[in-house]
């Protein structure tokens, strides 16, 4: 595709509800009522903000307009870095909404939701399998939440060892919600920093590792989009003075059927559903963030945990050891369906050829932008490739200007100035589920913004100008929110 999806357009006005509509419209005709009227208390009825009267092509119209303005993964490619924005099978979609499953109220007695349980214990048999480690928990409804319960694991671990430990190593390369996971169980976050080639030094490790150590939390592949290549040792070092390796595993969409961490030393790893298996996410959620663990642990995963006897499922509240309940009934029951649909669908060799596929076009756009944008570290990647806008230093343009200009091109930007080791990063993740004319056509508009950038810096400081809302002062934005609505 020669021409650039970026495009004036028709871009419709849209206006507070509140600024249309007349008293007396209604969307729709209510019937006549069979119970006596019961007005609202007086608390109720006083003065405060009114609800405005619409008509049904008013409300239809109203909501339409707003969805012009939205893009996402059905409108073009996402490659926000760290965050999987990928296209997901419809089918996984369908599968959600069938009426058993999502008409099931959690309340539901066992032998009335035997499928729900079948499909979660299989669900937890799965991941057991792709990530190497012995038992599964569903519970935790995000990758956060995940963190948050390997860390209670990791405490009650020590506490059974009758001394409970004060610190928890961190990597510079981790995810940012880390260190509040373990801060939150008590653990004062020890920043661990990568070596020159992006990933952990056993050396730096062994040289922070004692005894009111409780561990490490390292993301693998790291947010520089590298394999922790020196994770075996690593594990061995924490190991062998008493600490539990935590793997953060929202970056398993690179290595599934590659690499099971299990057999690389991790002990507790925490997976992102709504990142590698299938369930589209942003805007908050939902999500899913369970927890697979060694078999020694197993006994502090959360509780009700899902027992199979003699064909019959049921959930179970007998693990004294358990850090108890993690979540309301057993999670997002939708996520965990579409994840389910996702792995049988695929299979073995699917899942491992999706990850070959990420893994390829993340270096397929590092290949063919390092001769423009200045690559972080001069080697391949994973699933995602970190640039920096040292090349455009010269000219004034920074990172936040191209990525702005991305936008006229009508490419969602990348993730920007994230890693916080790498100065003016652009983080792309582009995912298996892009074709290549579309990788081509991202990297072109790339191309020509460096050669803008050389040429006319200034108009990349008033990107984007082809959007409905202009360049906008994110500072005022972000200290003096406008709440009103």
């Amino acid at each position: 595709m020669s021409e650039a999806l970026g495009t004036n357009g028709l871009v419709l006005n849209e206006p507070l509800l509140w600024e249309r509509g007349k008293k007396g419209r209604r969307a729709f005709s209510m019937p006549a009522a069979d119970v006596p009227p019961n007005p609202l208390p007086a608390e109720l009825t006083g003065e405060g903000p009114d609800f405005p009267d619409l008509g049904e092509i008013e409300v239809v119209r109203h909501y339409t307009r707003l969805s012009t303005w939205n893009f996402g993964v059905d409108t073009g490619l996402y490659p926000l870095g760290s965050c999987t924005m990928k296209y997901n099978p419809k089918i996984n979609e369908k599968l959600a909404g069938v009426p058993g499953f999502a008409a099931a109220h959690p309340l539901l007695p066992t032998a009335l939701s035997q499928g729900a349980l079948q499909l979660m214990h299989d669900l937890e048999r799965f991941l057991s399998e792709i990530t190497g480690l012995d038992a599964v928990t569903l519970q935790p409804a995000a990758g956060a939440h995940g963190e948050l319960t390997g860390m209670l694991i990791v405490h009650a671990y020590h506490r059974s060892r009758g001394r409970q430990r004060t610190k928890i190593l961190i990597p510079d390369t981790a995810h940012g919600t880390n260190p509040a996971s373990a801060a939150l169980c008590g653990y004062a976050p020890v920043p661990v920093p990568s070596g020159p080639d992006g990933v952990i030094l056993p050396e730096t490790v062994a040289a922070l590792m004692d005894d009111e150590t409780a561990g490490i939390m390292i993301t693998n592949p790291n947010t520089l989009g590298l394999f922790e290549e020196n994770m075996p040792e690593i594990a061995r070092i924490v190991h062998s003075r008493g600490g539990l390796v935590y793997g953060d595993g929202a970056n398993m969409n690179a290595v599934l059927g590659m690499v099971r961490p299990g057999s690389i030393g991790v002990d507790i790893l925490h997976l992102n559903l709504h990142k590698t298996f299938s369930t589209p996410h942003g805007g908050g959620g939902p999500g899913a963030g369970p927890v697979a663990v060694r078999k020694d642990l197993s006994r502090f995963l959360p509780s009700p945990r899902i027992v199979e006897r003699n064909g019959v499922y049921a959930l179970s509240a007998d693990f004294p050891e358990s850090v108890g309940r993690v979540v309301a009934y057993h999670g997002h029951f939708g996520v965990l369906l579409r994840a389910y649909a996702y792995i049988l669908s695929m299979g073995p060799d699917g899942l491992k050829e999706a990850s070959r596929f990420a893994v390829l076009s993340a270096n397929y756009i590092r290949e063919r932008l390092k001769d423009v944008l200045h690559p972080a570290f001069d080697r391949p990647c994973m699933h995602e490739c970190v640039f920096t806008d040292r090349n455009q230093q010269a000219s004034g343009v920074t990172t936040l200007e191209m990525a702005k200009r991305l936008i006229d091109h009508g490419y969602h930007p990348p993730t920007i100035y994230f890693p916080l080791v790498v100065h003016g990063a652009i983080m792309i993740e582009p995912t298996e589920t892009e074709t290549k004319e579309e990788l081509d056509g991202f990297i072109e508009a790339f191309r020509s913004i460096v050669r803008e950038a050389g040429e006319n810096p200034q108009a990349l400081r008033e990107a984007p100008s082809r959007t409905k809302v202009k360049r906008l002062d994110e500072t005022a934005a972000a200290r003096n929110p406008c709440l009103a609505g």
